[in-house]
């Protein structure tokens, strides 16, 4: 008997067009911004500004198709936003995901990139796992597993990729974009649970 079970996840990503996967990574793009942000204001690295400004850039060339945007030279704007070399600690590899996941969504706007919507989703969830790892502290691999399977975090990230590709599954209009881009901002809360207080 044939499998009735809707493609998997992954499958799904991929199946997308170009425009909606971009979508899909310029949303968890901007759920990573505000753990880069962190970085930034605990160690004094960082340019968190130009990651945003690159952002911005990447959500108007998805609202307007023809808008004429060098993404080359964007590309290496983001190259020097990364964390220093050597930077081992938490915050700098969390940051790092940020700087990556907006770099694999402008090789897309470049040119043929296929995995780069599968890799932004595998960097937000892998982030998760890691802080849930780091803060939980289990020794035994197995409990560890099934921790991370049932942390409220998880089970946030999985919720919010789920929610992200239902709305780029829609045909993607300026109002439709606005709303993924909001639900991407998350009330400024990271996919770590972390936000940063602008006070």
């Amino acid at each position: 008997m044939a499998s009735t079970n809707p493609p998997g996840f992954y499958q799904r990503l991929q199946q997308l067009p170009l425009a909606a996967q971009q979508a899909f990574m310029a949303a968890l793009c901007e759920r990573l911004l505000p753990n880069y942000a962190l970085y930034e204001q605990t160690t004094g690295h960082g340019d968190g500004h130009t990651l945003r400004a690159v952002l911005n850039l990447v959500w108007e060339r998805l609202s307007v198709p023809g808008a004429s945007i060098d993404f080359a030279r964007q590309a290496e704007k983001l190259a020097e936003c990364e964390p220093p070399e050597g930077d081992e600690s938490f915050g700098a590899r969390r940051a790092l995901d940020a700087v990556v996941s907006i770099s694999a969504l402008l090789d897309t706007l470049q040119g043929e990139s296929p995995e780069a919507v599968l890799d932004v989703s595998r960097t937000s969830r892998a982030g998760v796992r890691a802080f849930i790892e780091l803060t939980e502290g289990e020794e035994d691999a197995n409990a560890l597993a099934l921790l991370i399977r049932d942390h409220p975090l998880t089970e946030d990230e999985n919720n919010f990729q789920d929610a992200v590709l239902e709305e780029v599954s829609q045909p993607l209009t300026k109002d439709t974009l606005k709303g993924i881009r909001q639900l991407g901002r998350n009330g400024g809360v990271s996919n770590l649970g972390l936000s940063l207080d602008e006070a």
